[in-house]
C-alpha cells in the first residue's frame, strides 16, 4: 500500500477487513479529478483499491451449511453455520438445547462435545490427532466413528448432515450437582 492508503487505514479504523475496504472505497470515492462524486459501484478504475477490494470481498464470503443435531432427548436441532466454524461453537452460537456440551469450552481436553457421525460422513472427515483419541478414550457411548466437535470444522461437503449426540456424558459438574443434591 502507499502512504496515501496507510493514512486512509489510520483515518478509518474498523475490526474487519470489509469496513475498511469499504471506507477506503468511498474515501477514494469522493471526488474525481473535476470535483465530482463518481456515481459508478466500487472504487475508481485507476483506483489500486478496485482489484484489491473486490478480490478480498470475493475471498471472504462465508458459506452457511445446514446441520442437523440429535441431542440425548431426541430432539432435532436444524441450524444454519459458517463454513470453517467447529461443530463446538455451532451449538454454542446457535443455543442448541444439550446439557453440558462443551465444558473445556474447546481446548481439547474433556470429551463433552463427543459427537456421532453416520458412516459415510465419518470417512469424510480429517484424521483424528492422537490427543483427540485420548480424550475419546474417555467418551461415554463411544462408537467407531466417534469424534470430538471440537476439532470437526463445518465444511461445504456437511450440508444436510445430520450427528447424534451419545446419551450418556461424562461430565465431571454433572457428577459433583448429583452429589449435592443428595447431602441437601
Amino acid at each position: 500500500l502507499s502512504d496515501e492508503s496507510h493514512l486512509m487505514i489510520l483515518k478509518f479504523p474498523s475490526r474487519n477487513i470489509h469496513e475498511t475496504i469499504t471506507n477506503l472505497e468511498m474515501d477514494a470515492r469522493v471526488e474525481d479529478s473535476k470535483g465530482h462524486i463518481p456515481s459508478s459501484e466500487g472504487p475508481p478504475l485507476n483506483s489500486p483499491l478496485g482489484s484489491f477490494a473486490e478480490t478480498n470481498r470475493e475471498s471472504a464470503q462465508v458459506d452457511h451449511v445446514r446441520l442437523h443435531f440429535i441431542n440425548r432427548d431426541g430432539e432435532k436441532y436444524s441450524v444454519s453455520a459458517k463454513e470453517g466454524e467447529s461443530l463446538l461453537e455451532v451449538v454454542i452460537k446457535q443455543n442448541i438445547n444439550i446439557d453440558g456440551f462443551g465444558a473445556c469450552e474447546g481446548t481439547l481436553s474433556c470429551s463433552t462435545c463427543h459427537l456421532i457421525f453416520e458412516k459415510a460422513a465419518f470417512q469424510q472427515l480429517g484424521e483424528i490427532s492422537d490427543d483427540e483419541l485420548d480424550m475419546l478414550d474417555l467418551a461415554y457411548g463411544l462408537t467407531d466413528t466417534s469424534r470430538l466437535g471440537c476439532q470437526v470444522c463445518v465444511k461445504k461437503w456437511m450440508d444436510g448432515l445430520t450427528v447424534q449426540v451419545p446419551t450418556e456424558v461424562s461430565d465431571i459438574r454433572r457428577e459433583l450437582e448429583v452429589e449435592k443434591q443428595k447431602k441437601q
